[in-house]
């Protein structure tokens, strides 16, 4: 009877060993995604059963697929000699750590754990790292851009980064975008249909979250024909004194401005009678004058500002009209020959008011 109970025992031994030797490796768990900064630490987990036989393998795997996967641990030993890398075997819960310090932004990928069977027989899982990285704006963004008024216009702005930037466009002192609204969000900006009021600088801010974000300045720069203001269309001036005509021009490029008069048709130039000046505030800005020096009688008359560029030619007219009394500015200061013995006759009148004034306080406190 013993006997035979020993032959039983043994006999369960042997099943349960052969049942358990015969058991399929699995991988019971692995981390899940992971999300990291640069600099930071991960540990990526994989706990296997049945594979004490079994090489268990870490490696990395291109998330384009584009180069083969890079072993970097069998077993508990490390196969890449790299200090960030780290591999830890608990034998009590069959799990190998695999630790990746200093993260860099090329440590992104999948990490697969697998344990190999057989040539063709091979169980692997993978948890997927992500390094959060800010963004980038890509050189395949606009950066600056000359068009023409009225031509249809495209900004883009693209950036790299992880999580995926948020694209938002901006103007410079927070000015009205084409588009309407302060702010437009998306990677292209469209304009149907640009106008010289739409140049300037526009900013594309790309944002993730992570650190404080990026911008790009981008200048617009819009050609358009001339535009001419006059402040003072007509003016009136004495004879014989200066009178200073203005118009201020607006236009890109910068045109070619010529002072013309009008009865004549005569393209004025610097002179004993004309003195012509030009001084740019801006690159579309231009302010002109022409001071009309010692007006004669054939002086007075229309006087055109004409401005012109590879766009177009604008003009604009202002009439110097005689007057009987000086205008000051300009004429301040000046006397014409006909006024000097008024001038003098004035300061001998004035002598004499001061001594008469002076006799009558000395006598008023003699009494």
């Amino acid at each position: 009877m013993e006997s035979k109970g020993f032959i039983f025992g043994f006999v369960l031994f042997f099943l349960i060993n052969l049942t358990t030797a015969q058991r399929t490796p699995t991988i019971s768990y692995i981390s899940q995604e992971q999300i990291k900064d640069i600099g930071g630490t991960v540990e990526l987990k994989c706990s296997v059963q049945y594979a004490q036989d079994y090489p268990v393998i870490w490696m990395k795997v291109d998330r384009n697929k584009v180069t083969e996967p890079l072993p970097i641990s069998t077993g508990s030993s490390l196969i890449i000699r790299d200090s960030r890398f780290a591999i830890r075997y608990d034998t009590a819960s069959s799990t190998y750590t695999l630790l990746v310090k200093d993260i860099q932004e090329t440590d992104a990928g999948y990490y697969r754990c697998q344990v190999i069977i057989g040539i063709n027989n091979k169980i692997s899982a993978e948890v997927d790292l992500q390094v959060r990285r800010p963004p980038v704006i890509s050189d395949n963004s606009t950066r600056s851009l000359v068009v023409s008024e009225g031509q249809p216009v495209q900004l883009e702005c693209f950036a790299g980064g992880h999580p995926t930037p948020r694209i938002s466009w901006r103007r410079e002192n927070n000015a009205i975008l084409p588009t309407g609204g302060s702010i437009y969000r998306g990677s292209i900006l469209k304009i149907p249909q640009i106008t010289k009021e739409d140049r300037g600088t526009y900013y594309c801010v790309a944002e993730n979250g992570v650190g404080k974000g990026t911008r790009r300045n981008i200048a617009v720069e819009v050609e358009f024909a001339p535009v001419i203001t006059v402040p003072k269309p007509r003016l009136g001036q004495a004879l014989q004194y200066d009178m200073d005509l203005e118009c201020h021009v607006e236009a890109y490029p910068p045109p070619a401005i010529v002072w013309i008069k009008e009865d004549t048709q005569q393209v004025l130039t610097n002179n004993q009678h004309y003195s012509i000046s030009h001084f740019a505030t801006a690159d579309e800005f231009t302010d002109t004058t022409i001071r009309v020096i010692t007006i004669e009688k054939r002086q007075y008359g229309s006087y055109i500002c004409r401005a012109a560029n590879k766009l177009g030619t604008s003009e604009k007219t202002v009439e110097l009209f005689e007057s009987i009394i000086p205008v000051c500015p300009p004429a301040c200061g000046q006397t014409r020959p006909s006024d000097a013995p008024v001038v003098q006759m004035s300061k001998i009148t004035l002598l004499v008011v001061q001594l008469l004034l002076g006799t009558v306080i000395s006598r008023f406190f003699q009494r």
